[in-house]
């Protein structure tokens, strides 16, 4: 709120608290004329001044949840696309697995066959188909510790995604309520500025207005039919019209000033 509008604010308060003051008193009552089309423009004004932050508090409070909501879904779909790479190369390492497994048992069937050739031609048939027997266990072996190994770095890397997914998720989730929290309270904050800010206002136009009523209790009291309120309070504070107020009375006013401060 700017010094402008507290101005304006102070300014409306104080021809709020004139108007009463100088209204028509009505016979054999305490109540008074008001001139309402007058009194129902300066509160309009008077609300057109408050800020227009106070709104905009509300509105990112009102937010929070929809941050919170685009968090979760922007976690959600990482998890996703990170089961869906996962799923991708298993299933690239499966086929790979496979077409090894195939290529060892075409290379051992043709080892064998070549063998069982080499056997019907050769005398010594047996050291050959053993050689080839050898051969084709050691293929195998070694096409099954390569399957092995694919599956095992497909299953780590699969891993390895999933909990960085989480990760991710968790720190999303974290920093949208981190930022929720500080919209909150730098909302909270600001409220509690500007409510303290009209509360002194407020309190100083109470104030101002509580001086205006002693001051026409005093008048009646003094039997003085007319004449301008200052003087009347400015009497009732002991001070005669147009000089300067009395040092008690510039000390009780500064006392007053401090209370509604604290």
């Amino acid at each position: 709120m700017t010094d402008q509008s507290l101005r304006r604010v102070d300014e409306l308060l104080t021809e709020l608290v004139e108007q009463v003051e100088t209204a028509r008193a009505m016979p054999m009552s305490s109540s008074c004329v008001l001139p309402r089309e007058r009194i129902l423009d300066m509160l309009d004004e008077l609300r057109e001044v408050l800020p227009p932050e106070m709104d905009e508090a509300r509105r990112i409070l009102a937010s929070r949840d929809s941050l919170l909501h685009e968090a979760y879904g922007e976690a959600s779909t990482a998890r996703e696309k990170a089961n869906e790479q996962a799923a991708a190369i298993i299933g690239e390492a499966e086929g790979r697995a496979v077409e090894l497994v195939h290529d060892a048992e075409v290379q051992a069937y043709q080892i064998v066959e070549q063998g069982k050739v080499e056997h019907a031609t050769l005398v010594s048939a047996t050291t050959i188909h053993q050689s080839a027997a050898r051969s084709a266990a050691e293929l195998r072996e070694h096409t099954d510790q390569q399957v092995r190994d694919l599956q095992q770095a497909a299953e780590d890397y699969s891993d390895a995604l999933r909990t960085e997914a989480d990760r991710y998720a968790a720190d999303t989730r974290v920093d949208a309520e981190r930022y929720a929290t500080k919209l909150i309270s730098d909302s909270e904050e600001y409220a509690d500025r500007t409510l303290y800010e009209m509360a002194v206002t407020l309190s100083r136009a109470a104030s101002t207005a509580e001086q205006g009523r002693i001051a026409l209790a005093q008048r009646r009291r003094d039997g003085v039919p007319g004449g301008d309120v200052y003087d009347a309070a400015a009497a009732a504070d002991g001070d005669e019209p147009g000089e300067e107020p009395s040092p008690e009375a510039t000390e009780d006013a500064e006392t007053a000033d401090e209370r509604v401060s604290a």
